[in-house]
């Protein structure tokens, strides 16, 4: 017994145990509803029409998107069959990396790993990124290969980091934002080796113009001029605009942080495009919060700051100029951003409840972030589609790890100061 004791606290006291568990559990919710709805849900019934015609050998009819995430969905319907578990597959295959990235981003920002987990842990529970990845859409797609962009670049790695905005975009051409991000993120912090820097981001533009032809050639059989599909694809997105098409469904860039709308994509099990109460009520706050820690130097905060901006601000001038129409879910790509600040946040209120000398200034502190993570735990259950039983255990056992976790660590990362 002292055995199996000692594994299981080195087991607990492992730096990624509580990614596992984040991992494990929102896996299990996620393949506990992957067959429901046994029918497209929202746009999956274009990607999954289209997918049907790419399989059957007649292309894609959807031209305004790039090749590389209807390949995605194309490969789990060849893979798993013409179903919803063939549909959905690599959406939450690449909604679970994308968890895995956001831990590892935070920690190479040399955030502490207190801070790191609770970041994760808004993430992973964070309705909108949990309804993004259960469904046949190319965002998640394109995120995943935007955080690993992050990752690489914050790595110094930056001709892969390039080849992964690349990719992004390949998926999705919002995905090219992760350019803004990290160009803005170089100005602030970094500025040496400017020739070096840009040539290898030139990298995301030629890995796209490179990898486009031979993933249309998967699709169409035969080799397309990526500049003539560039045209196309910018020709038919320039038409999509408020005046044009105009419903109900669409939502302006700063709607999405001042009066966002609901955006329902099926009505049992509830598949709902909204950003969870805890995460948009603190989304102002959060700004303010890491343009102070940028201020202060914190590496974390000026890296949240560049991607808020480069991820969401960009689009505000975008849809001025363009009209170009837009959800709320393209906000999508920013929660990372604010789940960051979140996490710098909540782990300094754990400080101060551990060492503020204010008898009531602590215990408030300490009182703040759990029922904070109680109240994030219960937007989860009330607006995510798994099942009552599976996502109310579910987050029983991570609010219970979670409390252990971080009654347990420390805030002290030894890298450094976040």
């Amino acid at each position: 017994m002292e055995v199996v004791k000692r594994i299981l606290q080195r087991l607990v006291n492992w730096e990624y145990a509580g990614l596992c568990i984040i991992v494990l559990v929102t896996l299990t919710m996620h393949f506990s509803i992957i067959m429901h709805p046994n029918e497209p849900v929202f746009d999956e019934q274009f990607y999954v029409t289209d997918a049907r015609h790419i399989l059957n050998g007649e292309g894609t009819w959807h031209i305004e998107h790039p090749p590389l995430g209807k390949l995605f969905i194309v490969l789990g319907m060849f893979l798993f069959g013409d179903n919803p578990f063939g549909w959905r597959f690599f959406s939450v295959f690449f909604g679970t990396i994308c968890i895995v990235l956001i831990y590892l981003i935070c920690r190479r920002l040399t955030m502490s790993k207190e801070s790191s987990f609770l970041a994760t842990f808004l993430f992973s529970l964070e309705n909108l990124s949990f309804v993004q990845a259960s469904v046949v859409m190319l965002d998640v797609y394109s995120l995943t290969f935007m955080l690993l962009s992050f990752w690489f670049y914050l790595k110094g790695r930056y001709l892969v980091s390039g080849v992964s905005i690349g990719l992004s975009a390949l998926a999705k051409l919002s995905g090219a934002l992760a350019l803004p991000v990290i160009l803005l993120h170089w100005c602030f912090t970094r500025r040496v080796r400017l020739w070096r820097f840009l040539i290898s981001m030139l990298s995301a533009p030629a890995s796209f113009l490179i990898l486009m032809p031979l993933f249309d050639f998967v699709i169409w059989h035969k080799l397309l001029n990526p500049i003539a599909q560039i045209e196309t694809m910018l020709r038919v997105l320039i038409l999509t605009t408020f005046t044009r098409l105009p419903s109900e469904m669409l939502s302006y860039p700063w709607d999405w942080i001042l009066q966002p709308k609901i955006l329902t994509y099926w009505v049992d099990p509830h598949y709902i495009a909204m950003i969870s109460p805890s995460i948009w009520a603190l989304i102002i706050p959060v700004v303010f919060y890491i343009t102070f820690r940028s201020i202060k130097g914190s590496g974390a905060g000026i890296f949240g700051l560049s991607w808020f901006a480069g991820t969401y601000l960009i689009w505000i001038p975008i849809n001025l100029i363009t009209d170009r129409i837009s959800y709320i879910y393209y906000f999508y790509p920013t929660v990372g951003a604010i789940c960051i600040g979140l996490g710098l946040g909540l782990s300094q209120l754990l400080d101060i409840g551990r060492t503020g000398q204010t008898g009531r200034l602590r215990r408030v502190a300490k009182m703040a972030v759990p029922v904070y993570l109680l109240l994030h735990l219960a937007a989860f259950v009330m607006l995510t589609p798994v099942f009552y039983w599976w996502k109310v255990t579910a987050c029983i056992v991570l609010y219970v790890f979670a409390r252990h976790l971080l009654n347990t660590g420390k805030s002290t990362s030894p890298r450094g100061s976040t």
